[in-house]
This record gives structure tokens, sequence and C-alpha cells, in this order.
């Protein structure tokens, strides 16, 4: 079609409709609604979205909800946020997470630490191993300088600038974004001190994160800061969450680590206090 028949085929408000219409259509087939994992009943899903690479999502869940990231085809990075969508000042502190686990690896296991010691999500289950809690997302400028975009809405969306989208859902701004952790994008950091970039496990493996407090999730889907690659490159995300339950004493996560128990501790003294 040549840019003269495009531009007048929405010149008016009815062409322009019909053009929307169509571009809904050849997206169709290649979208589909993720369906719910084994074992979970699908009456129990309370949200099932493909994240197309270079997008973003987000939402609001109640505590006790269960949030399965599926890398599709190998090369989805999500990149995390979280919020207490009671109080969002309490928000992730990455540096937290890292320091009071002794752990800077993400994996089964690890809890996402608010600024206040509290649980916001813990890591149920995991099959990929490449994350990464130290680099962050990418920014405009660094994409600017990489692909010539870092814009939001152009071709080479920067992880920051899809934050500033879903932040400002909820009510929040640029200043309100913390460091993210970034999972199935995997960087080591050698004896020497030096990053070393791992890349994905593969198409198909997935992460199981599960709420401990009402909170805000946010999720870009954008290339790692340290891809190697010349090209942007991001694949399909995933996202799955259904009703579960939050973690009690009786849970082996709750008594894991004596850090850990005192964050699940601190969590449900604050839950209960609040009416959560």
């Amino acid at each position: 079609m040549s840019t003269t028949t495009t531009t007048s085929s929405t010149a008016t408000t009815a062409g322009a409709r019909e053009h929307a219409r169509a571009q809904e259509a050849a997206a169709a087939g290649t979208w589909h609604r993720p369906e719910a994992p084994e074992g979970v009943d699908a009456s129990a899903v309370v949200w099932a979205e493909l994240v197309a690479g270079g997008g973003y999502t987000h939402r609001r869940l109640a505590a006790g909800t269960a949030v399965q990231l599926n890398d599709v085809d190998g090369d989805a990075c999500a990149h995390v946020l979280l919020y207490n969508a009671a109080e969002p000042w309490e928000r992730l502190n990455v540096a937290d997470t890292v320091k009071v686990q002794w752990q800077v690896y993400s994996g089964a296991g690890q809890l996402l630490l608010s600024d206040q010691g509290r649980v916001l999500a813990s890591v149920l289950s995991d099959t990929s191993g490449h994350h990464d809690a130290v680099f962050g997302a990418s920014t405009a400028a660094r994409n600017t300088a990489r692909y010539g975009d870092g814009a939001p809405d152009g071709p080479t969306p920067a992880g920051r600038e899809l934050f500033v989208l879903g932040a400002a859902k909820h009510g929040l701004g640029r200043r309100d974004l913390p460091p993210s952790v970034s999972f199935f994008q995997g960087v080591r950091v050698d004896d020497g001190g030096h990053p070393r970039w791992r890349g994905s496990a593969g198409a198909g493996t997935s992460l199981v994160l599960r709420t401990e407090l009402p909170v805000v999730l946010l999720v870009a889907n954008a290339p790692h800061p340290l891809d190697p690659r010349p090209a942007y490159t991001s694949t399909p995300l995933e996202v799955v969450a259904w009703r579960d339950r939050t973690t009690s004493p009786d849970d082996p996560l709750w008594s894991a680590t004596p850090e850990g128990r005192r964050a699940f501790e601190n969590t449900t003294s604050y839950r209960e206090g609040a009416g959560l």
C-alpha cells in the first residue's frame, strides 16, 4: 500500500476506525490467551496475558496470589517491581533483598523484600536459573546510544521508560521507581568482580512468585542492559496469576532461614494489624 493510499484511508473517522480494526485482526493471529498451569483450577485464574517483546504490564493483586512468568521463546526478560498496594511508598528494595538473604542470585526460595523488612513476594519455583538482581532495567539514554531510540513508544523501548507508563496507572511517578530485579536473562560476577553475561536458559522456562501482601506489580519485558547482541532482542512473556494463599508458619519456606522467618513474622504482623 502506498503512503498516499494509507493517508487517505485514515483521513476520516470511518477510515481510521476501519484501519484500527484491521490492525486488531492482524494482531489476533499472533496473540493467544495463556492457559491455567497444570494443577490449577481455571476458575481460580485472575489474570492471564501475553506481553509482547518491548511491552509492559501491571496489575494490583491481593495477598496470596500466585504469579507465573513464562519465557515463551527464550528471549524474554521480565524486569519486575513490587509495591505495597496499601502504602505504595513501601516498595521492592533489591539491595536489602540480596543483603539480608546473603544471596545475590535469584531463584526458588528467594524472598523479594521491601525497605521495611517485609516480604512483598516469595519465589516458589524456578526452571530458568538465569536471573539478575544487580543491574536493573535499561534506561532511555542507554538504549538511545545503543539502538538509536529508547522512548516507550519507539521501536526499542527502555525498561525504565516502560516502568514509567505502568507506574502512572497507579498514581506513581518516575521518582517512585527503585532498582528492579530481572528474570530470564542471567548475569554472573566473576572472581575479579566483572559481570559475565549468561543470557537465557532457553524457551519454555518459568518462574512462580507468590504475593505476601496486597501489591502493585509492574513488569517490563525489554532486553537486559548488559545484553551484548547488537539487535534489540525481546520475545513474548506469558503472565498467569491465580488465587493461592500466603505463606504460613507450617510452610518450609517460612523457616528455611532465620532471616526469612523474621521477614515473614514482620509481614504477617503488619498484614493482620492492618486488616489486609
